[in-house]
């Protein structure tokens, strides 16, 4: 068998729940990473641009690496490419553990590099996995693998939010990136040792990494926007604002945490809560719940025009917005392993994600631009909602033409 030919994925429950595993514990990481990082430079007195800018290295990382983590897992393998994302982020956050004079914006920057590849190099590897070891018989039994796998892993990222802002008030940012390398550097022992082994292609072209039918370019192309509305606000202008209104950074890792967590429960119950009876069914759920997310903007925003109360007001409309996208995140998820099979799925999963990671970084960028340019930062927020509402209105939009693209045999 092979990731990137048509193959009749085998039923390996055993290998699927290992992959699982092994993606947590690199997501509970990811988390604790990115709040870690975040919250410590801004207490030594960084701005909300400069923190943005800190994370573009990681997001173009990811863009670059999904696309070629896509070829790498169809060529050597899936295995390889999960066991080198694990390895890198250890690498990542050993290096993150040295003496505080040498955490240059540079030297941090370098070390996001590292951790953009591991976090694609992984995602890319665990949902290709999805497909190949843990088959359903049918799209809707498909959809519900998909969304647990996606789900637990959010859940898991939120709890690393929390891991991550907690440990930093409690021993430190030093220790605490120790503890995480250690954590991944066992996880990656154990990969290499028990992970099931899925071979590579030899032949794959590197022509596959951009070679994919109209459908997927659609979807990938709603992707980019659908991920650049949450980071918008989500990125750097949520947690920066939650300080500026006197939150410790404790308790911005604990909500940010919920709310992630909250947003992995609903993703795995997106099954249950769509219920599309088919593929074709799908796009045209993922149309609707695309464009229903403008609605908790609309009224956030509108609410804050008029005065109401700031961080209520906030906490209220985006938990909304986060149940809408988890299950529109979730359906999307699902379309791009079920829309063309086990045909070329590493190659294909990697281009959509590279679109994911791509709509990461514009969203950060603007989280950051707009925080950094507001008068206030109730301000600032507002212009990072008004940027998600016009992501939001393009993300529904660019799922219209999949449906004309999907398979007869599959409609």
């Amino acid at each position: 068998m092979s990731d990137g030919a048509h193959v009749e994925p085998r039923d390996d429950v055993r290998g699927y729940l290992l992959v699982s595993a092994c993606y947590q514990v690199f997501t509970l990481s990811d988390g604790a990473l990115r709040m870690l990082v975040l919250l410590h430079l801004h207490a030594q007195g960084q701005t909300a641009w400069a923190l943005a800018l800190l994370l573009v290295p990681y997001e173009l990382a990811g863009v670059l690496t999904n696309l070629l983590g896509g070829y790498l897992g169809a060529r050597f393998g899936l295995k390889a490419t999960l066991v080198l994302g694990l390895l890198l982020q250890a690498i990542a956050c050993a290096m993150l553990a040295v003496d505080a004079a040498l955490l240059t914006l540079g030297y941090v920057m370098a070390t996001q590099v590292l951790s953009g590849v591991a976090k694609d190099l992984a995602k890319t590897s665990a949902k290709s996995y999805v497909r190949l070891l843990a088959p359903s018989r049918n799209d809707r039994g498909l959809f519900r693998l998909v969304a647990g796998l996606t789900g637990s892993k959010n859940a898991m990222k939120g709890l690393g939010f929390f891991v991550g802002g907690a440990l930093l008030a409690a021993a430190g940012f030093g220790p605490t990136n120790v503890a995480l390398a250690a954590l991944l550097a066992i996880a990656c022992a154990l990969a290499l040792a028990v992970l099931p082994r899925v071979p590579g292609r030899a032949g794959t072209p590197l022509r596959s990494l951009l070679a994919h039918d109209a459908d997927v370019r659609w979807l990938s192309a709603a992707r980019l926007f659908l991920f650049g509305s949450r980071d918008a606000w989500f990125a750097v202008a949520l947690p920066l604002f939650l300080v500026h209104a006197g939150w410790t950074s404790a308790g911005v890792g604990a909500f940010l945490a919920g709310w992630v967590i909250v947003y992995g429960v609903v993703q795995a119950l997106a099954p249950a809560v769509a219920r599309p009876a088919d593929l074709r069914g799908g796009v045209d759920a993922t149309t609707r719940w695309s464009l229903l997310l403008g609605a908790p903007l609309v009224a956030t925003a509108a609410a804050l025009r008029a005065g109401l109360p700031e961080v209520p007001t906030l906490l209220v409309g985006l938990c909304a917005y986060g149940v809408v996208f988890a299950v529109t995140s979730s359906l999307h998820s699902w379309l791009v392993v079920a829309l063309r099979g086990g045909e070329r799925v590493a190659e294909r999963v990697g281009f959509y994600y590279a679109a994911n990671a791509l709509g990461r970084l514009c969203g950060t960028l603007a989280s950051g631009w707009l925080f950094a340019r507001a008068a206030a930062p109730v301000a600032g927020l507002q212009g990072c909602l008004l940027a998600s509402i016009g992501a939001v209105v393009l993300a529904g939009l660019m799922t219209l033409p999949i449906r004309r693209h999907v398979p007869a045999e599959v409609r």
